[in-house]
Formats: C-alpha cells, structure tokens, sequence
C-alpha cells in the first residue's frame, strides 16, 4: 500500500468533503430514493434512476476518500525550511523566453489546483523542480515543447 503525500491543509480538506457526503449528501440521497420509489414502477421512474445514480457516484467518491485518506502522508509544510524545492515548497518561477513570473506550492496529487497555483508533485513542472535551489534553471517539456524556468526564491510557508 503506497503512502500519499498530502498537506496537513489538504488532509483537512478531504476530511472536511468526506464528512459533507457522509452526513448530508448520503441522507438526502437516501431520502430521494425513498420519495421516488412511492411514485411506483421503479422499471420507468426516472427520478428513481437518477437518485440511484448520484447515490452510486456519492459513495464512489466516498470510498474514494476513505482509501486517500488511509494511505495519507500528512507533512506538516510549516515545520519544512531550506532553500531547495521539496514536497510543500511555494516556488517563484520566471518563463526565461516571456519572462512571465509565477508561483506554485508543489502538493499532493488529490490537492493540485492549478487555478489556485497549487500544482501536483506528479506534473512535469512539479517533477524538473524538486531538488532545484534558487536562481537554477529548469527545462520542462510540455505538449507545446520545452519550457525555461528559472527559479526566483523558495518558501515554506
């Protein structure tokens, strides 16, 4: 059973969901499956079929979660420090060709969020990254070709 690297921020996030689908989407669920089933033949009820189906999908991510949240990592980012990227590092980086500056905080695979510039240990930007210090280059291919990156600073924060 492989362990997965997670931040104690991302841990509580996926606790925070698994409680939400366990003690209000399973009972709602539950509720609408029983409403439909008054409305008779359940071969061509259609609210039936539906209720059934988002149960099927609920607990599906439920179980999704519990096994996550089994095989977690949780490190503590805020007790990290050094000037090399690791897991949980917030990374300031410049495109050397657009000089275009952005910051990532590399996290687990369930927690990425590239919107929100957090970016999975597992990505290619991710990957070039881990080991680098400050002012070191990186090459990464993408699907459009090879980028250039230069890291800019390192925080844990």
């Amino acid at each position: 059973m492989d362990k997965i690297p997670m931040t104690a921020a991302g841990h509580a996030a996926m606790e925070q969901e698994l409680k939400q689908l366990k003690s209000v989407e399973r009972p709602r669920i539950i509720a609408a499956i029983s409403e439909a089933r008054k409305h008779g033949d359940l071969s061509e009820n259609a609210e039936y079929h539906a209720a059934k189906e988002q149960q099927g999908l609920n607990e599906a991510r439920v179980a999704e979660l519990e096994d996550a949240l089994a095989r977690a990592d949780v490190i503590d980012v805020s007790k990290l420090s050094g000037d090399t990227v690791t897991f949980g590092a917030t990374v300031e980086i410049v495109d050397e060709d657009t000089d275009e500056e952005v910051t990532y905080q590399i996290v687990g695979d369930n927690e990425a969020d590239v919107k929100q510039g957090r970016i999975s240990i597992s990505s290619p930007i991710a990957r070039a990254l881990i080991g680098k210090s400050e002012g070191d280059s990186v090459e990464v291919a993408t699907p459009g070709g090879g980028k250039s990156y230069e890291i800019l600073k390192v925080r844990f924060k």
